[in-house]
């Protein structure tokens, strides 16, 4: 018996269905994306050819990708064994290196060369990657979180300026936690995933900033990464938030057929690039993004952050068209219920009708937009308190006439009307 199958909210058939393919690969019936990509072998040579080139590549194998995947969800292949010659895997890896030098991660599109370092994008970086604290989320989803946590690595900096971000001290210090190599990070994500935790959740800040070193850890872990040294351990328990607290699993519980295997989790804000979602499509297992504004100047007023609903749209439209496992996140915020609140319902409603959706009445005001702190900013008052009651019944109840499908991932009980 697995840890889902005495939880109710897995007793649902519908949400069997819509999230699947996560499922599976937790609880190891399936391999991870990670793990279908490193057995496709390129036509390319990673270390020569031109970019364009290469996601013209990137173009062609998705296509196999895809068809590969579906015939091992169906039940109709098992996996191969991993190609020794350069494969998909690798050249996602390589893509993102390139991509560093011309910074495309995000839809800033800042065209700089984070390599080098010598100016600085949104996100203000180089190519040096931080993680604030890694841990076993129990603050998640339940779907997410399950029985033994949500495997969390908090990342720090963004590429938005959201003025009342709950997670400022990690989005808005780029110096904040401790620098990362990719081999560290896999340490990270190994340990969670050993010790019991259902999925790697990369989060923030955000994790589109830090795509290069994710993909490299994603590597790593692909090539058969047995066990962390004791150099490996002392690197990551200073950030380690639960630390000592859980006993490592049997391989078995964390591998597909004797290889490490863990459901990768997206938790984004998904101002990300068409090109970074070409890249995660072929990693992601599952995916969780915001979808905090409505059309009109909230996302400038707010967080500084202009065509905020094109792009959004555009990758939660490429996620449907992909036929992916998705949650879609709304945080419900105070005198913001009709300007973005009933349009983002409207949008999911019209686009993703069968997509769960967490309508979050969690908002406190904090940052830029907290009346007690000395950051304070006077032209955030609209934002300065909690949502109302009436401002979080009615986004429910909007929700609930669109025939939005939130109440289970937002209650956490089974469906009841409002």
């Amino acid at each position: 018996m697995s840890a889902f199958d005495n939880m109710w909210i897995w007793s649902e058939k519908s949400e069997g269905k819509r999230l699947h393919w996560y499922r599976e690969v937790a609880e190891n019936r399936m391999p991870a994306k990670f793990r279908i990509a490193r057995t496709i072998p390129v036509n390319v040579k990673l270390d020569a050819d031109s970019e364009e080139t290469l996601w013209a590549e990137l173009e062609r194998q998705t296509e196999k990708f895809v068809e590969i995947r579906e015939t091992i969800r169906t039940g109709n292949k098992e996996l191969d064994p991993p190609v020794k010659r350069s494969n998909l895997l690798d050249l996602c890896h390589e893509l993102s290196k390139r991509m560093l030098r011309h910074c495309n991660f995000c839809a800033w599109n800042c065209d700089v060369d984070r390599v080098q370092g010598n100016k600085l994008g949104t996100c203000k970086l180089a190519s040096e990657t931080r993680v604030s604290t890694f841990f076993h989320h129990q603050g998640e989803e339940l779907i997410y979180r399950g029985t033994s946590g949500s495997g969390t690595i908090f990342f720090t900096s963004c590429n938005m300026r959201c003025a009342f971000c709950q997670n400022g001290d990690i989005s808005t210090d780029k110096d904040n936690g401790i620098k990362v190599t990719p081999r560290v990070l896999a340490t990270m994500a190994w340990l969670l995933r050993m010790e019991g935790c259902h999925n790697i959740n990369w989060v923030g800040g955000d994790p589109i900033i830090h795509l290069h070193t994710i993909v490299a850890a994603i590597s790593i872990l692909a090539d058969d990464y047995v066990h962390p040294t004791k150099e490996d351990l002392r690197q990551v328990m200073p950030v380690k938030s639960d630390y000592l607290t859980r006993p490592i699993l049997d391989g078995p519980a964390a591998h597909f057929e004797g290889t490490f295997n863990a459901p990768l989790l997206w938790n984004s804000n998904f101002y990300a690039s068409t090109d970074a979602m070409k890249i995660l499509r072929l990693l992601v297992d599952v995916w969780l993004p915001d979808f905090k504004f409505g059309p009109g100047r909230c996302a400038i007023k707010l967080a500084r952050t202009p065509r905020y609903g094109e792009v959004v749209t555009s990758n939660l439209d490429l996620i449907e068209a992909w036929k992916e496992d998705v949650t879609i996140r709304h945080l419900v915020m105070p005198n913001h219920i009709e300007c973005c609140t009933y349009p983002v319902i409207d949008w999911i409603a019209d686009h993703m009708p069968d997509t769960e959706v967490n309508v979050m009445n969690q908002y406190h005001p904090d940052m830029f937009t907290n009346p007690n702190s000395p950051r304070y900013q006077s032209k955030f008052e609209a934002v300065s308190r909690q949502p109302n009651e009436d401002e979080i019944l009615s986004a429910y109840l909007y929700a609930q006439r669109k025939g939005v499908a939130f109440e289970r991932i937002t209650f956490e009980t089974p469906p009841t009307s409002c």
